[in-house]
């Protein structure tokens, strides 16, 4: 066994190959789909420190290339907000990688920003999909930022290599470099999901309403602005991405009759809201 700048080498019984997973991060409130296929971020006449974020993608070897992926890109503006509505997709865009798996963007360093009573560093948010494997949500920080300690989600170890360091060039810009490796993890058999889709509506409140749809062959919950995707976890439950909190989640039921039933558990405003909803 040896050790590499990636990760762990293993042997699997015929050749060497890496452990070098890239960590998820939860998707946020914030993701866009079809954002502009470009790679240039920058808006004329707005503030900001421009840089550039590069890397490549890669299969699960954590060496051959993945050709093609898609690779999506959004972060907030220098002040702070998200272009959750606008034509412009401010601040979002879309690539895909080139036979080499490289990939990059040019755009600004995004700012912390007050997340309604705490602080959350600096962070892009990147979405990966590449066919025969699970999309890749995640978030990357910036060596130095004295928020990251703090934050539930960039202070766990998971996170550690997704803490970048900010070069310096020349010109005045900055750089950021960051390679992916992809990985398949257990999920859902698509035509399954099909079943789970659509709106629940609680037992006891009429007004409570869950819509679920299904986006790249994963499950989503909508929200005000587009939706969250979750992750399988087992029994046909469900939670959202990198949930730490076992109890929180979505459980489906397909009853005799055909109804799907829906127990959840959320948290919101600091206490977990829980209840039966039925598919309508």
């Amino acid at each position: 066994m040896a050790v590499s700048t990636s990760g762990f080498i293993r042997f699997n019984g015929k050749n060497y190959e890496g452990d070098c997973e890239t960590t998820s991060d939860i998707l946020g409130p914030f993701y866009r789909p079809n954002s502009p296929l470009r790679n240039n971020l920058v808006i004329k006449d707005m503030p900001g420190q421009l840089v550039e974020l590069t890397g490549t993608i890669r299969h699960d070897d954590c060496k051959t290339p993945y050709k093609k992926a898609k690779v999506e890109l959004w972060h907030c503006s220098n002040d702070g907000v998200y272009d959750n509505s606008s034509e412009e997709y401010r601040y979002r865009g879309t690539v895909f990688c080139d036979d080499q798996g490289k990939y990059s963007f040019k755009t600004i360093l995004p700012p912390p920003y007050d997340a309604g009573g705490f602080m959350r560093p600096a962070h892009f948010h990147m979405m990966i999909t590449a066919e025969g494997y699970q999309s890749l949500v995640t978030q990357l920080y910036f060596a130095g930022d004295k928020h990251i300690e703090k934050d539930t989600w960039a202070s766990t170890a998971r996170a550690k290599k997704r803490i970048l360091e900010v070069q310096n060039l020349k010109d005045g810009s900055k750089k950021v470099a960051f390679d992916v490796n992809m990985t398949a993890k257990l999920s859902v058999e698509p035509a399954s999901i099909g079943k789970l889709t659509g709106m629940y509506i609680d037992e006891k409140d009429q007004g409570k309403k869950f819509e679920f749809f299904k986006k790249d062959n994963s499950l989503w919950v909508r929200n005000q602005v587009y939706g969250f995707d979750l992750e399988y976890v087992d029994n046909n439950k469900f939670q959202p991405r990198d949930m730490t909190e076992s109890e929180i989640g979505y459980s489906f039921e397909i009853l005799a009759s055909g109804m799907v039933k829906l127990t959840y558990a959320y948290r919101n405003e600091g206490k977990i809201q829980r209840g039966v909803a039925i598919k309508k």
